[in-house]
C-alpha cells in the first residue's frame, strides 16, 4: 500500500460540528423572536395605551392607537397636588445615595474580608452570608422601630443611611469574589513600596475593580428605583413620595382613576433605568463575567 491509501484507510471518522441545519436554526431563532415578543409586548402596549384617548385604552390590545393623545402625560405631570418632577427627584436622590453608599461601603467591607487578616475573619463572613438568608420582613417591625425612636420615619434616612453602613450582603459577596481574583503580589508589591491596606484600597483594588462595582451600582440603583414597599413604610408626606408611589396615587379603589396618566408617567420612569444601564452595560457583563475568575 502507498503512503496516500495508508493515510485514508487510518483516518478517524470526522467528528460532528454540532452545528444545526437551516431548519434547526430556522426554528431556534422563531422560538427565540416569539419569546421575545411576548415579553415585551406589555412595554410595547404600555407605551401605547399613554398616547391614546382616555376612552380608548382599554377598548383593544392592538399597539397601534387610532389618535395621537399627549395629553396624558401634560395631566400626568401636572395634575396631582405636587408636581410629577417633585417624585422624579426624590427617587434620584435616593437612587444616587443608595448606589454611593452601597458601592464605598459593601467595597470597604469586601476588601477586609477578601484581603485583611483579623480575628474570626471566616466566622463574620459566615454570618454576613447568613444575613442573605433572612427575609427582609422579618427585620421590618425592629427596624421601623429602631428608626421611628431615631425621628427618621418621613424623611429619607431610613432609605439611604444603611447603604453606607454595608447592609447589601450580595454585593459584598460579589465583590470579596472579586477581589480575591486579583493577585496577591500585587498586594504584596505595594507593601514593598510602602503602602498600607487603604493606599492599596484605593490605588490598586478600586482601579482594578471597575467592573464589579459598576455592576453594584447598576443594580443598586435600578433596584432602589424600582422600590416601592421601602418608601410605602416610611415615607407619609406627598412632598417625599419617590415614583412608584407617585404612580400608586393615579389609581384610587374609590372614585376615578386616571389610567392615561399612570401610563404616561410609567413610560417616563422607565427612561432613567434604561439610559443608566446602557451607558454601564458593558461594565456590568464584565463585571458578572468576571467575578471569581483568576486573572
Amino acid at each position: 500500500m502507498t503512503d496516500a491509501t495508508m493515510s485514508s484507510v487510518t483516518a478517524p471518522p470526522p467528528v460532528p460540528t454540532g452545528r444545526r441545519g437551516p431548519v434547526g436554526s430556522f426554528l431556534v431563532h422563531a422560538a427565540l423572536i416569539a419569546a421575545s415578543i411576548a415579553m415585551i409586548y406589555p412595554l410595547l402596549w404600555m407605551i401605547s395605551a399613554s398616547v391614546r384617548p382616555e376612552d380608548e385604552i382599554f377598548a383593544s390590545t392592538s399597539l397601534w392607537p387610532s389618535s395621537v393623545d399627549f395629553s396624558s402625560y401634560v395631566r400626568g405631570w401636572f395634575g396631582l397636588d405636587v408636581s410629577f418632577g417633585r417624585f422624579f427627584w426624590n427617587s434620584l436622590v435616593i437612587a444616587v445615595l443608595t448606589v454611593v453608599g452601597n458601592v464605598v461601603a459593601c467595597s470597604l467591607a469586601a476588601y477586609a474580608f477578601a484581603r485583611l487578616r483579623f480575628a474570626g475573619r471566616n466566622f463574620w463572613f459566615a454570618i454576613m452570608l447568613g444575613t442573605m438568608m433572612i427575609p427582609y420582613h422579618v427585620t421590618l417591625i425592629p427596624q421601623y422601630v429602631l428608626f421611628l425612636d431615631l425621628g427618621w420615619v418621613n424623611t429619607f434616612l431610613p432609605l439611604v443611611v444603611p447603604k453606607f453602613l454595608a447592609s447589601d450582603a450580595f454585593f459584598i459577596f460579589l465583590m470579596v469574589q472579586f477581589f480575591r481574583g486579583i493577585p496577591r503580589e500585587l498586594d504584596e508589591a505595594a507593601m514593598m513600596d510602602g503602602c498600607g491596606a487603604w493606599r492599596i484600597y484605593w490605588k490598586i483594588m478600586l482601579p482594578l475593580s471597575l467592573p464589579v462595582l459598576a455592576t453594584a451600582a447598576i443594580f443598586s440603583f435600578i433596584w432602589t428605583w424600582d422600590d416601592f414597599f421601602g418608601p410605602l413604610i416610611y415615607l407619609n408626606d406627598m412632598n417625599s413620595y419617590t415614583i412608584q408611589l407617585g404612580l400608586r396615587t393615579f389609581v384610587d379603589s374609590s372614585s376615578t382613576s386616571d389610567w392615561g396618566g399612570l401610563f404616561a408617567m410609567s413610560t417616563l420612569s422607565l427612561v432613567p433605568v434604561f439610559f443608566f444601564f446602557l451607558f454601564f452595560q458593558r461594565l456590568l457583563i464584565e463585571g458578572i463575567a468576571t467575578t471569581g475568575m483568576k486573572r
